[in-house]
């Protein structure tokens, strides 16, 4: 796995073009120049592609996160050292790699196997430390709550409970949510048991959250 000048030098431009869009925060931006997105991208054809401000495809009919999107909700969580977050769906490895290089403890579900396996490793191979869990993203990991950050890369009908009950008082949660046949990116702050500030920010584009497991592998 070869991470090269070329490679580093197109994170730079990416960092460029991210400001352009409106990210301001120095350690979002530094965490995007260090992880190599390109050996998260799944298939080394997209290799010369992986610092266009784009999704791509990647296994399960799940996808690699914009740029811009994973730079944004990390950038609405204000993700603070050693602190606590769940992310779900963990996907390509991508969002969780740059919520690890900015110091935080992150818990990861992912329930499509095949892509829980091989992430897995991956991440473990580039030496991120995220604990990762086969699971359903819509009970969240209650045993390991409650979580300072949460944050949801795969669009909701709604916010679970669950997840609610699992985000600390004065915690963050960042995640899209479908209004009529839009995306919504959300964030709410949890004030208390019962009540939450939402603020929104802008339309998104993310595949949909599923309730379950998927056990299935290719063979």
């Amino acid at each position: 796995m070869i991470d090269s000048f070329v490679h580093k030098g197109q994170r730079n431009m990416l960092v460029s073009e991210l400001q352009a869009k409106g990210i301001t925060s120095e350690i979002v931006l530094n965490a995007i120049r260090q992880v190599p997105r390109h050996l998260f991208c799944g298939d080394a054809a997209l290799d010369r592609h992986a610092y266009m401000d784009k999704a791509f495809p990647i296994e399960s009919g799940q996808t690699i996160s914009q740029p811009y999107t994973v730079a944004l909700q990390t950038q609405l969580m204000d993700i603070k050292p050693a602190e606590k977050v769940l992310e779900i769906g963990t996907g390509s490895g991508y969002q969780a790699a740059i919520l690890a290089v900015l110091g935080a403890n992150v818990y990861s579900i992912e329930r499509q196997k095949e892509l829980f396996i091989k992430t897995t490793k991956l991440l473990k191979d580039l030496k991120y430390s995220v604990s990762t869990f086969l699971g359903d993203g819509f009970n969240g990991l209650p045993n390991y709550s409650p979580f300072d950050k949460i944050i949801v890369t795969a669009a909701a009908p709604y916010i679970p409970r669950t997840l609610l009950e699992q985000l600390k008082i004065g915690g963050i949660l960042v995640a899209p949510i479908v209004n009529g046949e839009k995306q919504i990116l959300i964030k709410l702050k949890k004030l208390s048991d019962t009540d939450f500030e939402q603020t929104n920010h802008g339309e998104c584009e993310f595949v949909p959250m599923l309730e379950g497991i998927n056990h299935e592998t290719s063979i």
